[in-house]
């Protein structure tokens, strides 16, 4: 009797890539749709010169959704760059939102309230990401 197990899959995919790239792109299309919003929501004092604070978040929001989109693409189709850019992603939003948490310069406009849940999150990814078979899965070798 063999003591190990299959795991779970979905579509050839083991299950957590499969929730990871299923919560990834809601996650970006939550900040594409929610980024364009902003940046055509309507001014109520126009800012000349310099792009004002909520237009850098706005189009920060739709670069990250876009980035998200395009990498939980390449997660599912277990590309390495997918997962060098995932975690790319996420160690920049943990710095970005604690920064923002500790008052000190970050991307104007980050709500302090997501700051914790996006930490969080970013967290559990490359917890996730860093474990042994999924690096093997995407080809990333310890250095």
């Amino acid at each position: 009797m063999s003591s190990t197990h299959t795991p779970i899959t979905f579509k050839g995919r083991n299950l957590g890539v499969a929730v990871l790239v299923a919560a990834q792109l809601l996650i970006g299309v939550i900040h594409v749709v929610f980024g364009v919003w902003l940046l055509s929501a309507p001014r109520i004092v126009p800012f000349l010169g310099a792009a004002s604070n909520p237009d850098i978040y706005s189009v920060y929001t739709v670069i990250f959704g876009l980035l998200t989109l395009i990498f939980a693409g390449g997660l599912w189709l277990e590309k390495r760059w997918s997962w060098v850019g995932t975690v790319a992603v996420a160690l920049f939003v943990i710095t970005a939102d604690t920064l923002t948490l500790l008052d000190l310069p970050s991307i104007p406009g980050i709500p302090k309230m997501a700051g914790f849940g996006e930490i969080t999150y970013s967290i559990l990814i490359l917890l996730y990401l860093s474990q042994t078979y999924i690096r093997a899965k995407y080809k990333i070798t310890k250095t």
